[in-house]
């Protein structure tokens, strides 16, 4: 059982640009089209927990629904999903810790945490298991950051490290408990 949050950052820890852009995650060019293990990452967990504004973001995205397992939209404003993504997303509320309970006895017991303040939330609450972090080479100075104010520290073990001929670096943590 893991919660497990897979993400791109900037050097400086941002995931997106001050208004929420994304652009500058297509200036590295990736000659051989590679996922960089994220169809690996996503045969291994059960469902994917995303805040609102990730959803948003996604569900405006041209084509089909990027994700092959189900995904719940942690939201208290939002009061329904568009027809179209009702078979793959479903609205879920509450507190993190109660999410993952509520999932887990629904026999989804390995997340995929996603979306800027959702992973802050559940790291607020001690409840990421797992960092998959991939670094690209590239300052944006401002922007959404990935990581919030913790209560405590949390310490994390790495796992490995893989560098692609690009620039980017792809770290795993573990939570050290």
């Amino acid at each position: 059982m893991a919660n497990t949050v897979y993400i791109a950052t900037s050097l400086d820890g941002f995931i997106a640009g001050p208004s929420g852009e994304l652009d500058w995650l297509m200036e590295f060019p990736n000659p051989g089209n590679s996922d960089y293990g994220f169809a690996e990452f996503m045969e291994r967990i059960d469902a994917l927990v995303m805040g609102r504004n990730t959803f948003e973001m996604v569900a405006s995205f041209e084509g089909d629904w990027p994700y092959p397992k189900p995904v719940f939209v942690c939201s208290n404003t939002l009061t329904s999903i568009p027809d179209h993504l009702n078979d793959k997303t479903e609205l879920i509320g509450g507190e993190p810790a109660a999410i993952v309970h509520q999932l887990n006895e629904r026999g989804f017991r390995n997340l995929y945490i996603d979306g800027g303040k959702t992973v802050q939330s559940f790291m607020r609450e001690g409840l990421i298991d797992e960092l998959i972090l991939s670094r690209l080479p590239i300052l944006l100075g401002d922007g959404i950051p990935l990581f919030g104010k913790l209560d405590a520290p949390q310490n994390y073990t790495l796992e490995h490290s893989e560098t692609f001929s690009n620039g980017i670096c792809k770290t795993v943590y573990r939570r050290k408990w």
